[in-house]
Parts: structure tokens; C-alpha cells; sequence
């Protein structure tokens, strides 16, 4: 069946759209990308009062929808929403909300539509993240037994998050601090609100490392807490900051340092990896995936795209992949990942135009993904 899967990330930059062809062949799931592309992000979407909140919901639901009407014709919507918080005390996921009502976007299509794949994680005691476990665990599995060493999936968007797939053991999955929250954040504020990224990298290669304030960031608690872990832009913000150089946010030399902080905290969850298959944002910026690779000492970087999977899409195509599960009764969710009580269906689904027919529950037990080339490859707007 042919599924598209919609998302907006925690960089809060676009809407990301996918169209994938997903079928069950006995225990593997074969995803063929199709194509993908991007939306714009809603403007002035801000989330405070009732009314915000409400207008938010809309407008984020009516962005999904105009996103998934662009990818053609389908069977099935996913949509993994717009975390607009993430709540977490102490360690654990008390409760988390995402945006974007599925109603418009049932409207818009007349496809039913499968939303709010995470907090039923959340409530079987998970931190209703990564969800790119699901999706990593069972795509990584026969690449980590051919080598005999773990592969981890990258992903560096606002948050960056890792999966650790090892030969024979379940995956291990977690939030590996801020990916571009930080970076953004401080060029926001350095350009006067006329930049919203370091574009290639240009603030970040003039600036040089500062060590102490490095040294500062590297003691937050969040790092040295065990997985299963999950963060977000509540505790990563300009808040944040502000706080950690006493002021004023700095020049060049604070990107920089920003630079080395997300590749410094990546490359510490990949330790003793074989191979880091990366995607996301921050593989755009060439002085991040330098510094990366020099901290990760020696093992080997590749991008998804090398193993079939677009990166600027995967999120996408997670989307995709967990709807699809959902709707023929797959449990949607890595507990060894996500720290939950155990396998759970995830989301809820919204009926399109016609009444819903789910097919009968897969008999037999996912343990795989294989990524299928389309002839003449996947198409993706300029």
C-alpha cells in the first residue's frame, strides 16, 4: 500500500513529506521510497494561551494536510506531528504533545489518517522517543550481524538521537543532547533574527573553540544519565545559553564551540560502533560533519542515502513506516529503546471519506526492513 508520511521536526523549519510503498513479506517490511519533499513551515506559530494553542492545532493540521495532498495518490496518511512539548522530570517522560490536528488532514485527502503515534509509549512508561528506533532497529539488524559490530543510526535535527543496534541484542535508543537547537539559538540571536541557521557552516568556521565555556556545557547532568533518555528544546533553548556564558550570547567562537558540543555528545554515544549511518539537518552543515568526524575517531560515517534511505526524508519515511504498522496491527515501538512496559499499537486513527476497513492483524512477527529502489530511483523537489 501506497503511504505518506508527514512530519515537522524540532528545528520547526518545514514540513516534511514522503510518499513510500510499504508491503509485509512474511517477517520484513519492504519500503520503497517513492518520493518526498518539503512545506513550508506555518508562520508566527506560537503555542502559549488556549487560543494559541487552538490556532496552532489548525494550522499546523491544515500545513499536514497541503503537504500530504502533494504527494499523490495513497491509501494511508501518517503523520508524526509537531512536538510543541516535552515533558520530562527527573528522568522520566511524564507527558508529551504534539500538534497538528488529523481531521483536516482526513478532510483534505479522504484517506484515514494515523496521528499521535507517541504517547501511548509515553503511557506505557516510555519516553515516547526516539520512535526512529522502530524504524532503525529492525533496517540496521542484518548490517550489525554481517559485520559483527553495533550500526547506529544518526538522525541530527533540533535534537540529535541515536540507535545502537548490536548483533544479537535488542536496541538500545536515546536523545543525544542538542543536535541544532543550540546553533540556531545563538545565530538567531547573533544575526538580530535575520538568520535562522549557520548556512554551510560559515559562522562556525571562523570561530575557535572555547574550552572552558566547552567544559561548562559538557558537565549538564543530561549526559552522564543512562538510556533510555529523551530531551528537547524545553531544556536546550536560549534560556539555556544565556545561562551558560553569563550574558550576552557571544560571537563566531560560541558556534564553534556550540559545533564541537553536538559532535562531541554524538560521538560519545557511538563508541565501539562499526559504522554511524547519519541523516537529518545537521548533515547539511559541512564544519558539524568535520567535527563529528574527527570526534568520532575512526569510525566509519555514511549518510542513509548510501544505504537507499533519502536523509533529508527518513523522518518521513518513519512516518510512513509507523502508520503502517499501526494499521495492520504491528506494535509500533522498540521498549528496549523507548524504556516502555512493552510492545504497544501506537496512535489513533481518523476514518477518511469512506467507513474504515482494516485488514486482518499480521500473522507473523516484524523483525525486518529492506529498502527497495524504485526504477528511476526516488524523485524529490528542487
Amino acid at each position: 500500500m501506497k503511504v505518506v508520511g508527514v512530519i515537522s521536526g524540532t528545528s520547526m523549519d518545514a514540513v516534511d513529506v514522503a510518499l513510500a510503498d510499504l508491503r509485509l513479506d512474511g517477517d520484513t517490511v519492504v519500503l520503497t521510497p517513492l518520493w518526498h519533499g518539503e512545506h513550508p513551515f506555518p508562520a508566527d506559530v506560537r503555542t502559549g494561551s488556549a487560543e494559541e494553542l487552538c490556532r496552532a492545532d489548525t494550522r499546523l493540521g491544515q500545513a499536514f494536510a497541503a503537504a500530504a495532498l502533494s504527494a499523490g495518490d495513497a491509501d494511508l496518511v501518517a503523520s508524526l506531528g509537531q512536538t510543541v512539548h516535552h515533558w520530562v522530570e527527573d528522568g522520566r517522560c511524564l507527558g508529551t504533545l504534539q500538534l497538528g490536528q488529523p481531521a483536516w488532514i482526513a478532510e483534505a485527502t479522504g484517506l484515514p489518517v494515523v496521528a499521535d503515534l507517541r504517547v501511548r509509549d509515553v503511557a506505557a512508561g516510555g519516553h515516547g522517543a526516539p520512535l526512529a528506533s522502530t524504524l532503525d532497529a529492525l533496517w540496521l539488524a542484518d548490517l550489525a550481524a554481517s559485520t559483527g559490530r553495533p550500526a547506529v543510526a544518526l538522525n541530527i535535527g533540533g535534537i540529535a538521537n541515536v540507535t545502537v543496534v548490536a548483533p544479537g541484542a535488542a536496541p538500545v535508543a536515546h536523545d543525544t543532547g542538542p543536535g541544532n537547537a543550540l546553533l540556531d539559538a545563538a545565530v538567531l540571536e547573533l544575526s538580530h533574527g535575520k538568520r535562522t541557521h549557520d548556512v554551510d557552516g560559515e559562522l562556525a568556521r571562523r570561530g575557535e573553540v572555547l574550552p572552558e565555556l566547552l567544559a561548562t556545557l559538557l558537565a549538564d547532568p543530561y549526559y552522564a544519565r543512562p538510556a533510555p533518555k529523551s530531551t528537547g528544546k524545553e531544556h536546550f533553548d536560549l534560556a539555556y545559553l544565556h545561562e551558560a556564558v553569563s550574558g550576552t550570547v557571544g560571537g563566531e567562537d560560541l558556534v564553534a564551540t556550540l559545533v564541537e558540543l553536538t559532535a562531541r555528545t554524538i560521538a560519545d554515544a557511538c563508541r565501539g560502533a562499526g559504522v554511524v549511518v547519519a541523516s537529518g539537518g545537521g548533515m547539511r552543515n559541512p564544519v558539524l560533519v568535520a567535527a563529528l568526524t574527527r570526534a568520532l575517531d575512526g569510525v566509519e560515517l555514511v549518510t542513509s542515502d548510501s544505504l537507499g534511505l533519502p536523509s533529508d526524508a527518513k523522518e518521513a519515511y518513519l512516518s510512513a513506516l509507523l502508520g503502517f504498522l499501526t494499521w495492520h496491527g504491528v506494535p509500533a515501538n522498540a521498549p528496549s529503546a523507548t524504556g516502555a512496559a512493552g510492545p504497544r499499537l501506537l496512535g489513533g486513527i481518523t476514518p477518511g471519506r469512506d467507513p474504515l476497513r482494516l485488514p486482518a492483524p499480521a500473522a507473523t512477527p516484524v523483525t525486518r526492513l529492506r529498502i527497495s529502489t524504485p526504477p528511476g530511483g526516488t524523485s524529490a523537489r528542487p
